[in-house]
Formats: structure tokens, sequence, C-alpha cells
């Protein structure tokens, strides 16, 4: 019950913030368009921070060689039960 009232209180404010927006500071000839200016912003901010994400991806040399080994054994264990794992 918490949350649904979160959530209406945060659309109330927004709803507010948009009719002050229309009312005063912005020309109606603008006004119609901020959702759409809002939106494409808002996918933006995400494709920069995926950016981001991935410039700033961690290596994992110790977790490389444990997948290695992983291969290894996964390999191994293969053969043993007699399927061809090797590739040529």
């Amino acid at each position: 019950m918490k949350h649904i009232v979160k959530l209406l209180i945060l659309l109330v404010a927004v709803s507010a913030f948009w009719i002050v927006l229309l009312e005063t500071v912005v020309p109606r000839s603008y006004a119609w368009l901020l959702p759409v200016y809002f939106i494409v912003s808002l996918g933006c901010y995400g494709l920069l921070m995926v950016g981001v994400g991935l410039m700033q991806f961690p290596t994992c040399p110790q977790e490389a060689v444990l997948l290695q080994k992983d291969i290894v054994e996964a390999k191994e264990f293969l053969k043993q039960r007699g399927v061809d794992v090797d590739y040529d």
C-alpha cells in the first residue's frame, strides 16, 4: 500500500509541475513537445550510461584462468563419455 501512495504522490507532483510549466513558463507552442524531448533525453542518457559501463567493464584475469580450467575439465569429462570435442 505504501508503494502505491508513493507512486500517486509522484504522479500528482509531476502533473502539478507540468501544469505550472504549461501555464507560466513555457510558451504553448513548445509545451506539447516537452514529453517528446523528455523521452528522447531519457533514451540518450540510457545510451550514455550503457556506453560508460562498457568502457569501464572490468577484466578479471583470475576468472579467465578458472574458466579455462573448467573448459579443460569439461573436455576430459566428455572424452570419458565418448564425445569427440576436438575441433580442427
